[in-house]
């Protein structure tokens, strides 16, 4: 057996600072360095340069990877070839309010236009005290009044006129007029009048109300004298008002003048400032002006123009990561204030959305958190659908807005989406919606794992570098790069691989930078990396050490030396958390006569899942077609996973299940200081397994705990080979012939290993040598058989 006992030099793949090429700080580009992705990247970099509306990109594969790394720096390299996209603003739209408009500037032109206005104001406050107080104005607003009082004093000169013929005053008190009799040229008093004669008194009352009816009938027309009066006044304000902001405005006209939808806002914002000034800034009856306070907040509501897009001049295109993508905050939102108890909105409170900043560039989402919010994905897919972006409430919210809202213009949408996700989420949305093909015809398939090549190893030093000179971590070694080489393929689970998962490598340098501090020590070396890596595992070995002293303790039963029959060791791998280790577990069969078949306990009780259950059924076929060719195969038999009280999961016991169930069989006992890990197939051949260094590992710290015989060891699938990065204890254990890792290809390799006996090969008639394993297997199969046959001819 000894052949198939690995050397230490199969058991990992130690790499040689020798061969390692470290640059000095700052000698390196500054490029991602990204892992050997060459399928991603070039389906990204043609996703990239198709100008189609279909072809936003799905980045797949696991987070921390590098992914979002390569895609920023790839995207910013990408920007600096295209023009910065335009600003948008919003501005009034004085016809119908709730209608704001939206106007396209060139980069830069935004926050020129909301200063130029700022101006604007500022000269509107400064002009329009002064404007009315004009002496021009003063006269020409006096002369309409004076001929106003003019008509006026003229109809009561002549009412007067007529009153004083039959001796009857007019009087003018305040806004009244009253007419009194008079005698001797005074005016009588009541008690005078009183004394007159019948006749007398007659004759005054008759022309009284004559004379009223005059003044009544002359002055029937005052109310169009006033009307025309305030005409001729509001004209003259209108007249004033133009000839006043017209050299205002005009700079702007001939500023803005190659951009019609600005030339059209200043049209109406001229119109909107007659109303604005005499209705809202100025008291008509004085033209008193408010205080200044409230003038320049009242034109700043009204005219300020909305920048929701600001970008800079000779800048490039906009690249957005939007980390929180709700529907607010990927479409934008309307504000709102109180108001005497009630909300209110205008133009200036439009906030924009992602999706804004990003028009005419690039945006990037995370797929999990967009599909977590409600309403977003379609609203995302029918803008990219309509290659246009609506700012409105999301429709969680359209039952519960007690107010008038805003429905701004439509701005129309150029982006390029880019999706980063799992594997998962990209194949339920190929399968479930229908629109998510024509809308992310690009997937960029980016690798967990990459080939371990002198070129990838280069690559890997060099964005190590990159990334801990970014975080002001010291010069790392190259016996240092040497063990997290080894690491990351370990990571990997392959000899010849690295993983793709930067992030853990980062987090590893990150303690072994603080373990370096504590020694002062300028650089960071391949002891700190050990280090790091040993601290990490005391961290997180809690539960790996109690189900260790539970072994030990016997309080869970498992046996490294001797034999037994119909018992063996399993290995298992148990993941919690973030934690993943290895431990054995005893596994048992029983035989016995009957024809209930292979039973697995596990599945009886609904412990086993359904991978374990396959494995356990592969058996039947496995010693049907193996044994029993020329004779009905009845045979009862159970197997357990002894002390498992959760759910168990995975064929990786099958190996092991099988040579338990041979020993109950042969009765032939099992060296208990070898454990067994691997998956078979219905002929006898072993298959790889998941999780085989922690296995080993967990099997060899139990050995260890109890000392080390030299007998004792490990049987993996021979697939699993390029998967050994086995820690330096099991090397250097296996190195002083204190511990055997062997691999096997078949079944009976195995049990060769484990009962100490030849399996026996098949001879041309089909025929075992005599006492081989293979031999008591068929000839006990035989016996249950023709003991069952016997039991069905007595019944």
């Amino acid at each position: 057996m000894k052949k198939l006992a690995l050397t230490t030099s199969q058991l990992t793949n130690k790499q040689s600072e020798k061969t390692l090429t470290v640059k000095s700080r700052g000698k390196s580009n500054k490029s991602p360095g990204i892992l050997d992705q060459k399928r991603a990247i070039t389906a990204f970099e043609f996703g990239l340069a198709v100008k189609n509306p279909s072809y936003n990109i799905y980045a797949m594969g696991e987070s921390g990877t590098g992914r979002t790394a390569y895609i920023r720096y790839y995207l910013e390299e990408k920007a600096k070839n295209i023009k910065s996209s335009n600003d948008w603003v919003y501005v009034n739209n004085f016809d119908q309010p709730r209608r704001p408009r939206a106007i396209s500037l060139p980069a830069g032109k935004g926050s020129v236009l909301k200063e130029d206005f700022n101006t604007l104001i500022n000269s509107l406050l400064d002009t329009f005290p002064t404007v009315f107080e004009n002496l021009a104005y003063q006269q020409q607003k006096s002369e309409i009044e004076h001929q106003f009082n003019k008509t006026y004093d003229q109809v009561i000169d002549r009412i007067e006129q007529k009153a004083l013929k039959h001796n009857i005053a007019l009087f003018r008190e305040s806004s009244s007029l009253t007419f009194v009799p008079m005698k001797k040229g005074k005016t009588m008093e009541e008690t005078e009048f009183a004394r007159l004669p019948d006749k007398e008194r007659i004759r005054f009352n008759n022309h009284i109300t004559a004379l009223e009816a005059m003044l009544s009938s002359e002055l029937a027309e005052m109310p169009q004298w006033k009307r025309n009066s305030r005409e001729l006044l509001r004209k003259l304000n209108y007249k004033t008002i133009d000839k006043a902001i017209i050299p205002l405005i005009t700079p702007l006209k001939n500023k803005y003048k190659e951009h019609k939808a600005l030339l059209d806002f200043f049209d109406t914002l001229a119109k909107d400032l007659h109303v604005a000034i005499m209705e809202h800034l100025a008291d008509e009856r004085g033209l008193e002006f408010r205080e200044d306070a409230n003038k320049r907040n009242y034109l700043k509501e009204r005219y300020i123009p909305n920048v929701i897009v600001e970008n800079k001049k000779n800048d490039v295109a906009p690249v957005i990561f939007e980390n929180h993508p709700t529907y607010r905050n990927l479409f934008g939102r309307v504000e709102y204030t109180t108001e005497m108890g009630s909300l209110v909105t205008n133009y200036s409170q439009i906030c924009a959305g992602s999706l804004h900043r990003a028009n005419g560039g690039f945006l990037v989402l995370e797929a999990a958190k967009l599909l977590e919010e409600p309403f977003t994905w379609e609203a995302l897919k029918r803008a990219l659908k309509d290659k246009q972006l609506t700012i409105e409430p999301p429709p969680s919210e359209l039952n519960f807005i007690n107010t008038v809202s805003l429905s701004p213009e439509i701005i129309p949408l150029d982006v390029k989406i880019i999706l980063i996700g799992s594997r998962q989420i990209y194949y339920l949305l190929q399968e479930h919606d229908h629109d998510f093909h024509q809308l992310f015809s690009i997937l960029a398939d980016f690798d967990s794992h990459i080939k371990r090549t002198p070129e990838h190893i280069k690559t890997f030093i060099h964005s190590l570098q990159n990334w801990a000179e970014s975080q002001n971590i010291p010069p790392i070694t190259a016996s240092a790069f040497a063990r997290l080489i080894e690491h990351s393929s370990r990571l990997a689970e392959h000899k010849e691989e690295l993983t793709a998962h930067v992030d853990d490598i980062y987090n590893l340098i990150r303690e072994a930078d603080y373990l370096r501090s504590k020694t002062r020590n300028r650089k960071i070396n391949h002891q700190h990396i050990q280090a790091a890596l040993k601290s990490r595992e005391e961290r997180t070995n809690r539960i790996s050490r109690a189900i260790l002293k539970d072994i030990v303790e016997n309080n869970i039963l498992i046996d490294t030396k001797g034999q037994q029959t119909g018992k063996i060791n399993g290995l298992t791998v148990l993941s919690v958390g973030d934690t993943c280790f290895g431990s054995p577990a005893r596994i048992t069969a029983t035989v016995y006569a009957g024809s209930h078949g292979i039973v697995d306990i596990e599945r009886e009780v609904q412990l086993g899942q359904a991978i374990h259950s396959k494995g356990v059924m592969i058996l039947t076929g496995y010693l049907g077609n193996k044994y029993t060719q020329e004779f009905v195969m009845n045979v009862s038999a159970n197997i357990a996973l002894e002390q498992s009280y959760g759910y168990v999961d995975g064929d990786s016991a099958s190996l092991a299940e099988l040579c338990c169930l041979i020993s109950a069989l042969t009765k032939l006992p099992i060296d208990q200081g070898i454990a067994v890990t691997g998956s078979i197939n219905q002929y006898g051949e072993v298959q790889a397994v998941g999780g085989v260094n922690e296995k080993i590992e967990g099997f060899f710290d139990l050995c260890n705990t109890r000392k080390l015989t030299g007998q004792q060891g490990v049987i993996i699938p021979k697939a699993n080979i390029n998967n050994l990065m086995l820690d330096d204890r099991v090397i250097d254990a296996v190195e002083k012939g204190k511990f055997i890792v062997y691999a096997v290809e078949e079944v009976d390799q195995a049990i060769e290993i484990l009962m100490k006996n030849s399996s026996g090969k098949q001879d041309k008639k089909g025929k075992y040598p005599k006492d081989s394993i293979n031999y008591l297997v068929m000839q006990r199969l035989k016996t249950i058989s023709e003991m069952n046959k016997d039991t069905d001819n007595q019944e």
